[in-house]
């Protein structure tokens, strides 16, 4: 059953009274209830298509976090073959919000890193709702090293609100785990692709998209603080998110035009929940596309297209 976000509640009354119709059918087959249910299907059709015509930032940040989104787990099942999870950081544990490891896309062999989130309560918990700690980004730099040695392109896919704040984290070395982690994206030989696949949130993503190519599904988001966090510091009030999030400039289409993105992956009108089959194989095709621009390029070459890429981020919408 599909989970409505609080701005689709309309709709959630049209496709409920669609999907009653039917149930009534299916207990007696001699209702003709076909023909309303079929209008109700067109009516809520073209209201999905007017909700989601013109989606403002804040309703953005709502759709990047929806449940139903599909999370690493599900681009890694779907997209690569041969898939041999890695884990532990050789120092402290195994992080389980991030997950990564050797693969074949296309039959490519690549190194694949994700923020994991969970699917339901226990395995959100596991995950830590994709919040990693120090361990988790000591991992993804013990598996960039790995790719670099073996010259395996390094393809991320970001999902996270951001880092986990907590004490232990702290005491671990977070911040320096997640500027390390950085540090090994910009030093990189091999191409490093990222996607934002739902939230990117401050460092806890850039740690993992400091890329030479960065896409982002349509109503992905990407932004040093969460529209919450930035209201509750500029106003105390965290219920001035929606204002905050207009102000943030965070979603895909924002950070296109100032260069912070460089590729936009379509989602089905509705979001990527709706339609995860056609969302991953959008991002299937976006991958091929930007690997393939790094083929034949030297590691010289790699790092001087990364280090372009940064140098000149600010020169583009300063005006607006």
């Amino acid at each position: 059953m599909t989970q409505y976000l609080e701005f689709e509640k309309p709709l959630a009354e049209i496709e409920g009274k669609a999907e009653e119709l039917r149930a009534m059918a299916r207990a007696n087959p001699e209702a003709d209830v076909e023909k309303e249910a079929g209008q109700l299907d067109q009516k809520a059709k073209d209201l999905l298509n007017q909700l989601y015509g013109n989606l403002t930032p804040w309703r953005k940040c709502q759709v990047a976090r929806h449940p139903e989104r599909p999370h690493a787990q599900d681009y890694i099942n779907a997209l690569f073959t041969e898939y041999t999870p890695l884990a532990g950081d050789r120092n402290f544990a195994d992080d389980h919000a991030v997950m990564g490891g050797i693969a074949r896309l296309d039959g490519r062999p690549v190194m694949v890193i994700g923020h994991e989130k969970g699917k339901d309560t226990k395995s959100r918990i596991e995950r830590n709702f994709g919040m990693a700690r120090p361990e988790g980004y000591r991992k993804a730099i013990r598996l960039m090293d790995l790719a670099d040695r073996f010259g395996l392109p390094v393809i991320t896919l970001v999902d996270t609100p951001g880092a986990y704040p907590g004490k232990g984290a702290e005491e671990r070395g977070q911040s320096e785990a997640i500027a390390r982690s950085t540090q090994k994206c910009l030093d990189l030989n091999v191409p490093l692709i990222s996607v934002i696949v739902g939230e990117g949130g401050s460092g806890g993503a850039v740690a993992f998209a400091t890329a030479n190519r960065v896409a982002m599904l349509d109503h992905s988001i990407y932004s040093v603080i969460s529209p919450e966090g930035c209201a509750s510091i500029l106003w105390k009030d965290a219920g001035k998110a929606g204002e905050a999030a207009e102000a943030l400039r965070l979603t895909a289409q924002n950070l296109y035009e100032l260069g912070v993105c460089d590729r936009i992956i379509p989602e089905p009108t509705g979001g990527a929940h709706r339609d995860q089959a056609t969302t991953i194989a959008n991002v299937r095709k976006a991958l091929l596309a930007m690997l393939a621009e790094f083929d034949g390029k030297t590691a010289d070459q790699n790092r001087a297209d990364r280090r372009a890429k940064y140098l000149k981020l600010g020169s583009k919408g300063l005006a607006a």
